[in-house]
């Protein structure tokens, strides 16, 4: 049964990805690298090594592919911030993932939500890119 929940719920995710706005899909991102790294933080409670690294490698990818949509030239300062805040997540999720440090997790978790209420705050009129002209 645990395994069609698994499989139905990415499934879902995935369709929900298809048809989402880049917007939405940025916040599923943010949500599932969240999510990942809750259940990476549980896995290092049960000592289960693989679990962990698999989890925290996923996120990690999350967190890579947000950083290569970065459009420097129309986001300037605020992608150069952000690409810097992603490379500190993933320097902080290497050491985390090396060390057991269920701190440096929540530490990137927690900017993690940050980010994402941010995101999740902007106005749904602003949902959509603008080309440039």
């Amino acid at each position: 049964m645990r395994g069609s929940l698994k499989a139905y719920n990415k499934v879902n995710i995935s369709s929900q990805a298809a048809e989402a706005s880049p917007h939405k899909v940025v916040q599923l991102l943010l949500g599932g690298s969240i999510d990942k790294l809750l259940q990476a933080k549980l896995a290092m409670e049960q000592n289960e090594v693989a679990k962990k690294g698999e989890l925290i490698g996923r996120s990690m990818e999350i967190i890579v592919h947000l950083q290569a949509a970065l459009d420097f030239e129309q986001g300037d300062e605020i992608a150069r911030n952000l690409s810097d805040m992603y490379d500190y997540m993933v320097r902080r999720l290497v050491a985390a993932n090396q060390t057991n440090d269920a701190d440096a997790l929540l530490e990137v978790v927690d900017l993690l939500r940050t980010l994402k209420s941010g995101w999740d705050a902007i106005p749904a009129e602003h949902h959509q890119l603008k080309k440039p002209a």
